[in-house]
């Protein structure tokens, strides 16, 4: 299965001014539904594995697995400043916000959680048209809206369900601007590395930024019951080894900012996904702001005059 993951040519500049290939729109397909079953998934591990050494489990899974793919391509290893960045988004992406999302999700459920990490597109779109130079297209800004009103709507109906909690509301908040700022450091690497290679620098850089959890991962494994171990390696394998490479591979194709906004769809994915594996029923303005979010991604589409 790993084998199969998009890489980007080295040296290939973004081409988020031509059309996106077929790759490139199921790259981010993929790490749609992969990024949004990892809410359910992490909500369904939390009971057997402290959000530390679940970061550190599923690092360690994803290292192996995509490192398998990644090692025999690499020709030339990052040097000197090139490895500031990789440092940056690896701490801070890989590292920070996985551990700062696992904890957030042992105080609040998976909708709520994957609804209030969707702050993390607006601040993408500002911060990609101020340093990146991307501008601010009006289709971009008008999409982003009506997609946040989707996800609010979402909110509003999971809102008797949801046991949100200042703490687990404030971890996320840190989660998205942790997220929102890697997307931006990651950018200009992809123009040297492949998304693969891009992706497995950071991977172990964030899994040796989380040994300190290494013993109490070792417990927890040993304690914990086999589905939630299965459920510790899809984590690592899917999520984080394929879906991170697959949103690089996008993101070396597509403006940030564009792409922030197709994660809109996370929220109502993981619904959805919630329904088929939990029996979560969803309610009406769940799946209203699910059609919502559709259309406000596909404004974001629109090419401005």
């Amino acid at each position: 299965m790993a084998t199969s993951i998009p890489t980007t040519p080295q040296g290939t500049a973004p081409t988020g001014s031509r059309g996106i290939s077929k790759a490139g729109v199921a790259a981010v397909v993929i790490t749609v539904v992969l990024w949004a079953s990892a809410f359910v998934g992490i909500r369904a591990v939390g009971p057997s594995f402290s959000p530390g050494s679940l970061t550190l489990g599923r690092l360690a899974v994803a290292a192996v697995a995509l490192g398998a793919v990644v090692l025999p391509t690499i020709k030339a290893w990052p040097k000197g400043r090139e490895w500031w960045p990789i440092l940056a988004y690896g701490v801070m992406w890989f590292g920070g916000y996985n551990v700062a999302l696992n904890a957030a999700e042992h105080l609040l459920d998976a909708g709520t959680s994957a609804m209030l990490i969707n702050v993390s597109p607006i601040l993408i779109a500002v911060l990609a048209g101020i340093i990146l130079k991307e501008g601010f297209p009006r289709w971009l800004i008008i999409g982003s809206a009506v997609a946040f009103g989707g996800v609010a709507m979402i909110a509003l109906g999971s809102g008797q369900r949801s046991t949100a909690d200042v703490a687990g509301v404030l971890l996320c908040l840190l989660a998205a601007v942790l997220a929102s700022v890697s997307v931006i450091v990651q950018k200009p690497v992809l123009r040297k590395f492949t998304a693969a290679q891009a992706t497995w620098f950071g991977i172990m850089v964030g899994a040796l930024c989380c040994l300190p959890w290494a013993g109490q991962l070792a417990a927890e494994v040993q304690a914990a019951p086999l589905p939630a171990t299965a459920g510790l390696v899809y984590l690592g394998i899917f999520p984080t080894a394929i879906a991170f490479t697959t949103w690089a591979y996008a993101l070396s194709l597509i403006e940030a900012g564009k792409l922030a906004a197709t994660t809109y769809l996370v929220p109502g994915t993981t619904i959805l996904i919630s329904w088929a594996l939990l029996n979560e029923v969803p309610s009406i303005w769940g799946l209203i702001g699910g059609v919502v979010c559709l259309v406000g991604v596909g404004l974001t589409r629109r090419r401005s005059r």
